[in-house]
């Protein structure tokens, strides 16, 4: 059995899942994932604003720091997760969901970003990245004066 969060509002995610089926049903398991964002190889992320930071939350249960790259050029965060192959001797699987190999996901960014200031913290399977605006996306004050 699949679970997949979605929002049932977003009649995009419908057509996705029509076409994820349509493919899957034609050409079988192994094109289950051509479309973009519906395959399993890609974690579930977050990206919202938050105060001064854009923040980004990646879900990778089982994965290590040294397992990620993470890059700030522009407005654009690109994400490169290796999830290590378990060489397992004796083992015959008979369901294997979780993918292996490698992923680069690249995020336009909805503000621009102090790249020198970007943090990254891994706990308990979440990768949370703090992305803190730059001084020019930072909103300020005009002070008015009369003539």
């Amino acid at each position: 059995m699949v679970f997949r969060y979605r929002n049932m509002r977003q009649p995009i995610y419908h057509l996705r899942d029509d076409l994820d089926r349509m493919l899957t049903g034609v050409f079988g398991p192994w094109a289950e994932g051509v479309l973009p964002g519906t395959g399993r190889g890609q974690p579930a992320l977050n990206m919202w604003e938050q105060g001064d930071a854009v923040l980004v939350e990646l879900e990778v249960p089982g994965l290590k720091a040294d397992h990620f790259e993470i890059s700030v050029v522009g407005n654009q965060l690109t994400l490169t997760v290796d999830r290590p192959e378990l060489k397992q001797e004796g083992v015959t699987y008979h369901r294997r969901e979780r993918p292996v190999g490698s992923f680069t996901r690249v995020l336009r960014l909805p503000v621009e970003v102090d790249a020198n200031r970007v943090e990254a913290e891994l706990r308990d399977g979440v990768l949370t990245i703090t992305l803190p605006k730059a001084e020019s996306a930072k909103p300020r004050k005009i002070a008015v004066t009369t003539a």
